[in-house]
């Protein structure tokens, strides 16, 4: 694996310094993932522009966390398993909703479960959903948007998982905490 630089705000290109600077200003600093972005301008504002977007979705901080969480445990990606556990935490997410997605297991609350169950079968299937899947997340009570809000947040766990993968990111020590790996599953 190449070495990638986590960027700081002077040490990166220029048109990936504006971004930088604003997300220092919002989280009061760089994680190392939109450190290792920053590389790429373009990578590193469709990763923020896609997040920005994401959360305009009709979906609550719960779901939304169930989608992204369960694509990072699908993944392995250790660094986004940590960071979103924190980010969960801080956005009101249950401790067992947390607890259910960090070892892929049941989620008590038979909708939230369906939207878990539907977005594995998304990553699962790269984007193949039976015709059965899918009924299955409409008859919980969602929608064909709901559908399509599982394949944008999948879309932007592939952008930050696949980086930290090649990038080899290493996790910050705000999230330290809630550090997860595969192994922690197979234990469980």
């Amino acid at each position: 694996m190449s070495e990638y630089t986590t960027h700081t705000i002077e040490t990166a290109p220029e048109n990936s310094k504006p971004i930088l600077t604003k997300v220092k200003s919002s989280y009061g600093f760089i994680p190392n993932l939109l450190g290792n972005m920053a590389e790429s301008p373009a990578m590193l504002e469709g990763y923020i522009t896609l997040s920005s977007i994401f959360d305009k979705t009709t979906l609550s901080e719960t779901e939304r966390q169930i989608i992204l969480m369960t694509n990072n445990r699908l993944n392995g990606c250790t660094y986004c398993m940590a960071a979103h556990t924190w980010l969960a935490r801080n956005g009101g997410v249950a401790e067992d909703v947390i607890e259910a997605l960090r070892t892929g297991t049941s989620i008590a609350d038979p909708k939230l479960e369906a939207l878990r169950v539907f977005t594995q079968a998304v990553n699962e299937s790269r984007g193949w959903p039976t015709n059965e899947q899918t009924a299955a997340l409409i008859d919980a009570g969602y929608t064909q948007q709901t559908v399509l809000e599982v394949i944008l947040g999948t879309s932007l766990k592939i952008l930050s998982n696949y980086t930290n993968h090649v990038a080899g990111t290493q996790p910050d020590a705000v999230f330290a905490k809630d550090a997860w790996s595969p192994e922690i599953v197979s234990a469980a």
